[in-house]
C-alpha cells in the first residue's frame, strides 16, 4: 500500500545543473543533492528498434529519474485515472517517476538513449507489469 498520493502531477520534470564548458557541458547528479532518493541503480536503454516501446509496468516502490541522455523520446505517465505524456528531448533535464505509477516510453528518434537513475536494485517483485492488476493495487492503496 502506498502511503501517499501516487498521481501523474506528482511526477515532475526536473532540471538538473548544466556545467557550461567550451570543451563541452557536463550534468552532474550527487546523492542527496539532486534527487529525492538516493541511486542504487542505473541502466541505460539504446538501440531501440523504430516503432519498439519499452516500459509498459509500474512499481510498486521505486523511484526513477528518466532522461533523454541523447536524442529524444516520450514517457506516457499513467496513475489509473489520468494520463500524459512527456517529451524528454535534453540531457540536464529528467522526469521524476513516483511509485504506484505506470509508463511507457515510446517514439524513440534514432540513436536515442534512454538513462535511467533507480531508487532500489533490481527487484522483480517490485514490478506491476500487467495493467489490470496495476488498476487493483491503486484500488486498494490508500491513495484512491
Amino acid at each position: 500500500m502506498l502511503s501517499f498520493i501516487s498521481d501523474i502531477h506528482n511526477c515532475n520534470v526536473v532540471e538538473l545543473p548544466k556545467i557550461h564548458n567550451r570543451a563541452g557541458n557536463i550534468t552532474v547528479i550527487q546523492n542527496g543533492d539532486h534527487l529525492p532518493f538516493d541511486v542504487k541503480r542505473l541502466y541505460y536503454l539504446y538501440d531501440v528498434p523504430g516503432g519498439s516501446d519499452r516500459g509498459g509496468h509500474a512499481h510498486k516502490n521505486l523511484y526513477q529519474l528518466i532522461v533523454a541522455a541523447s536524442g529524444c523520446f516520450d514517457v506516457i505517465i499513467d496513475d489509473g485515472k489520468n494520463k500524459k505524456i512527456i517529451q524528454l528531448n535534453r540531457p540536464n533535464y529528467g522526469l521524476l517517476v513516483i511509485p504506484g505509477i505506470w509508463r511507457e516510453i515510446v517514439n524513440f528518434s534514432s540513436g536515442a538513449i534512454c538513462f535511467v537513475l533507480a531508487s532500489q536494485k533490481y527487484s522483480e517483485e517490485d514490478y506491476i507489469r500487467d495493467y489490470d492488476e496495476f488498476l487493483t493495487f491503486k484500488a486498494s492503496s490508500n491513495d484512491h
